[in-house]
């Protein structure tokens, strides 16, 4: 019997719908900057490519033998879900693996016992804090912390604004469970504000949709598009 129009058009978009969704689950999802914590790598509003496939946890299959599937590596910047709140995803750069020895000395990396160059990093505090009572919480692991070990099946993670990033350095390290892939393009990116990823509501999100409407020509960063995540 001949299929219907309908039916076709049904078939066709449920098809789609599927594909995407395998798409999004297992191999590519896509990821927005909310916060200043990677600059200047990486900048508010700009809109990432995460590949989900990389880290996949097939690691003694078949595939694998065939497949590029690995772990998290010093230097990846990888998006994870915040170990306090696994609700939220952030993203941070993988500093050191199980095993490794983490230690950060008037803001110096330090990885088992060698002096680590880091180009990416920037420092927009010149004030060196210590660890003692008298230091405020938010920065007694700032610039002076460990020397720690990463445990088993975990990352350590440390954002390239260093200066101004919540990351293991005060609430530990990232479960490899929790790690949903590694950031590798930056396919648009928009002067956003700080705050813009909060739910507000619908007529604030309408709102935002509106001026991004309005300004999409004049506040995108077109000279940001399509560039490789290091």
């Amino acid at each position: 019997m001949k299929k219907t129009v309908y039916r076709e058009y049904y078939e066709a978009i449920l098809v789609a719908f599927i594909l995407a969704l395998f798409v999004r689950t297992f191999v590519f999802e896509n990821f927005k900057i909310p916060s200043g914590s990677m600059e200047d790598n990486l900048l508010i509003g700009d809109h990432l490519v995460v590949n989900k496939f990389l880290y996949s946890t097939n690691w003694e299959t078949f595939l694998h033998r065939l497949l590029p599937y690995r772990g998290p590596q010093r230097g990846d910047v990888v998006v994870f879900k915040y170990p306090e709140n696994p609700r939220r995803d952030f993203i941070k750069r993988c500093i050191a693996v199980a095993g490794d020895r983490v230690e950060i000395r008037g803001k110096q990396l330090w990885l088992n016992g060698e002096m680590v160059d880091e180009p990416y990093v920037v420092f927009k505090d010149d004030q060196i804090w210590g660890g003692g009572p008298g230091v405020p919480a938010r920065f007694r692991s700032r610039d002076n912390f460990g020397p720690y070990v990463v445990p088993e099946d975990s990352i350590f993670c440390l954002g390239d604004n260093r200066d101004n990033s919540l990351d293991s350095r005060f609430w530990g390290p990232v479960p490899l469970s929790y790690v949903k892939g590694r950031a590798v393009l930056i396919y648009w990116s928009y002067e956003a504000k700080r705050n813009d990823w909060k739910w507000q509501g619908i007529g604030h999100r309408a709102r935002q949709l509106g001026e991004v409407f309005l300004h999409f020509f004049t506040r995108t960063r077109w000279e940001r598009q399509f560039r490789l995540i290091h």
